[in-house]
């Protein structure tokens, strides 16, 4: 039966010592802990081999006891002088108020802390891109196990039921270029380079870049937010557990509906908001429609329409596989699948913009202006 928490003072040769008896434990402290504060004496070791148990409050004790004073420990088992190791380390100053940081300071760390993870963002979609590629390599070796049935329903998501909102936004686009453009140019008698305007700017640029914002907030979203439940719900690791690549099941189809869909609809886009143009020139400036035609033919290069070609499925590929690898981020619950999915249209709508920034200067460096 454990005993009461004691301790003795013993003189071994030149060495004042404590030898503890008894339980070190909660129950079988007493009054042991007040003793302990008040002993105000000589000590050099303490001998705890006499003890029958010890818990953290008794190494706690031992701990705050020893503490800031050269005593040596002897007599403890390896559990408990491991439980004392413990103590010590726990015995942290917690600060009850965070420090003041100045403005700087702290404006110089969230800085660094968001190029850091930047940094990482875009070492993880690197990544990404890898697996991505090794993916379609697999698909193109072993052409069975590519998903004809996904792919083309990704076509029709990405694709068909988008041609009406990005209609109506590119045509509105293009009244807005039209109207702006002829109440600049108005001022200096100079109406008919609307036309000039609104032909080279829809189809070398805003055709294609509104188009990939748009796929971005509509299917790059969609992508994210898919696979994401998916990930919280454990069915991608339902997948790979019957032996399923989620890489070439969820995320190939999505990257090739966006790759092959995106010219398409960058090219839709740019000639509605011509034909936005047009219109709103016919209206407002009297410029007929077969005059204003035979004008777009003129003024426009088909280098033009080639850069908004090979724009497009490049801007396709970073918009998918931003979606989806956001979506395979998700990890812990419901808000990281809304927060992943914030995340993925950002990230996408800020890849797009900087590579379309790119091709601005690759083109005219090559003479395509």
């Amino acid at each position: 039966m454990s005993v009461n928490a004691a301790f003795s003072h013993e003189r071994v040769g030149d060495a004042d010592l404590l030898r503890f008896t008894g339980s070190l434990s909660l129950a079988r402290l007493g009054n042991f802990p007040d003793q302990l504060r008040a002993y105000d004496g000589p000590v050099d070791t303490i001998d705890l081999s006499g003890i029958e148990r010890i818990d953290t409050v008794g190494a706690w004790l031992i701990h705050r006891f020893v503490k800031d004073r050269a005593i040596k420990v002897e007599g403890l088992s390896a559990a408990a002088a491991h439980l004392l190791d413990q103590v010590s380390a726990a015995d942290q100053r917690v600060e009850m108020r965070p420090q003041s940081v100045g403005s700087i300071n702290r404006v110089l760390g969230e800085i660094g802390v968001a190029t850091l993870a930047a940094l990482r963002t875009l070492y993880g979609l690197l990544a990404f891109f890898g697996a991505t590629a090794i993916a379609l390599a697999t698909v193109i070796r072993h052409p069975s196990r590519f998903r004809v049935n996904a792919t083309v329903q990704r076509f029709e998501v990405v694709g068909v039921t988008a041609l009406g909102i990005i209609g109506l936004m590119s045509f509105l686009i293009g009244i807005v270029i039209a109207q702006q453009g002829a109440v600049q140019l108005r001022q200096f008698g100079a109406e008919i380079f609307t036309i000039n305007l609104i032909g080279r700017i829809t189809l070398r640029e805003l055709g294609v870049l509104m188009t990939a914002i748009m796929v971005a907030g509509r299917s790059g979203s969609a992508f994210a937010a898919q696979i994401g439940t998916m990930k919280l719900t454990e069915e991608i690791d339902a997948m790979r557990t019957i032996g399923v690549s989620p890489m070439e099941a969820l995320v190939l189809p999505r990257v090739l509906a966006a790759v092959f869909m995106m010219p398409l609809l960058g090219f839709y886009s740019s000639v509605v908001a011509i034909i936005g143009g047009g219109l709103l020139c016919w209206a407002d400036l009297g410029i007929p429609p077969v005059t204003f035609i035979q004008r777009l033919r003129e003024v426009v290069p088909i280098t033009d329409l080639y850069i908004g070609l090979v724009k497009a499925p490049v801007f396709g590929a970073i918009i998918a596989m931003a979606g989806c690898f956001q979506g395979m981020l998700v990890e812990s619950d419901a808000e990281q699948v809304g927060s992943r999915t914030t995340s993925a249209v950002v990230q996408a709508i800020f890849l797009v913009i900087v590579l379309d920034a790119f091709f601005a200067v690759f083109f005219t460096w090559l003479g395509w202006n």
